[in-house]
């Protein structure tokens, strides 16, 4: 049996699929973002990123720059090890402090990123709580999926987003068994926002436990960035509140915030935490000084939605196609995997500006998408430019407008 012949043609069928992945090969430069450069078997090409969760900026801020570089110096590269076995560090304390600070819980526990801590948390609280049933909204991230099925706990999936559906099926539920409501706030694909106060109110009424994964809102909603929870009051009603360091603090990790108990018992029997190397000290200190600098300063989200309004503006000017949500991200639907495919590579190519298409399976067939994040560094021209290369390319590939 040739194996490579077997990988080889589930590839070729993914390329005629469409959803073969392509990866940019870009080149970051410390302070210049959103631009970089593009390196391809042409050249190097001068670029525009319009698809970074590097959503503020951060990653570039002097500030957290400075961190990492000093804690680098003081500590050096890695951590050394586990966090049980020569792995903990101070700077990893004193970010998880920080996280407790900024969602108003007793405490936080650090994950080498954000699947991680969605994995290990929801998988062990599944498989430790006896009789558990965790309640899964439809769109959850592919994390939370995969973290709820290796828990191997019974799993009921509500309606995206529909409040009703949790309550008939929490109902249905005998209410003697641990229930845990796993949910997001901002869904990274279409960009909506979920009912939080609604869904909080029917896990209370039925006794439930809330887990709410807050990757995408992190940094960027609420006064000190705790987000869409402490924009809308209700961190102190979640039991967990999960995020990311990689996304809005423009670092690396993930982490899950919660009481005392919750964050000892995950941190005491989660294998995707006890069994892994800790985060390098020096992306812990940068990570700290970004969620303390956010927590402070408006600056960065004021600017971001400005720029977003701005986007969203001239694309309806020129009637460009996007889904109507009310946070930062912005899908533009091209319906066709092929064609999102080309127009990606075109805007890439002719007008330095890079995208990625998003096709299946990360989002439902029929459905691809470019997913365009501006940020508080995107300039007035660079929107302008953007908006007008798309308006030519729908020009040239005959496709329908979005009507007023």
């Amino acid at each position: 049996m040739t194996y490579d012949a077997l990988f080889q043609a589930q590839l070729d069928a993914l390329k005629e699929e469409g959803n073969y992945r392509i990866f940019a090969n870009l080149e970051r430069r410390c302070g210049q973002h959103p631009c970089a450069a593009s390196h391809t078997e042409d050249g190097m090409q001068e670029i525009t990123v319009w698809c970074s969760n590097d959503y503020l900026g951060m990653g570039h801020h002097p500030a957290v720059v400075e961190a990492m570089v000093e804690a680098t110096r003081d500590a050096g590269c890695g951590a050394g090890g586990t966090r049980n076995i020569s792995g903990t560090n101070v700077h990893h304390l004193a970010l998880e402090g920080e996280l407790a600070d900024l969602h108003g819980k007793e405490a936080a526990l650090l994950f080498t990123s954000g699947y991680v801590s969605n994995w290990a948390a929801l998988s062990t609280l599944g498989a430790r709580l006896p009789n558990a049933v965790i309640l899964s909204d439809a769109l959850n991230h592919a994390s939370m999926i995969e973290g709820i099925r290796h828990s191997r706990a019974d799993k009921v999936i509500w309606r995206h987003n529909d409040p009703e559906d949790l309550d008939r099926k929490l109902s249905a539920i005998d209410p003697a068994r641990p229930r845990i409501v796993a949910f997001e706030s901002v869904y990274s694909m279409d960009g909506d926002i979920a009912p939080m106060a609604e869904i909080v109110e029917v896990a209370e009424r039925h006794g439930a436990m809330t887990y709410l994964d807050e990757v995408h809102a992190v940094g960027m909603y609420g006064p000190r960035g705790g987000g869409v929870a402490e924009e809308a009051g209700l961190m102190h009603r979640i039991d967990l509140i999960e995020g990311t360091l990689g996304k809005a603090f423009g670092c690396f990790g993930g982490y899950i915030t919660g009481s005392t108990a919750l964050c000892d018992f995950i941190r005491s029997f989660a294998s995707g935490f006890i069994f892994t190397t800790a985060l390098p000290p020096a992306v812990a200190a940068a990570a700290r000084v970004s969620i303390a600098h956010l927590k402070v300063s408006q600056a960065e989200r004021a600017r971001q939605r400005r720029q977003v309004a701005r986007l969203r503006a001239a694309l309806d000017g020129y009637g460009i196609p996007h889904q109507d949500n009310p946070s930062h991200i912005i899908p533009v639907i091209v319906g066709d995997p092929v064609k999102c495919r080309m127009i990606s590579d075109v805007l890439m190519d002719d007008f330095g500006v890079y995208v990625q298409p998003i096709n299946y399976p990360t989002v439902p067939k029929g459905t691809e998408r470019l997913r365009i994040t501006p940020g508080p560094l995107h300039t007035d021209a660079q929107i302008d430019h953007l908006a007008a290369a798309l308006n030519t390319l729908w020009k040239q590939c005959a496709l329908a407008r979005q009507v007023a």
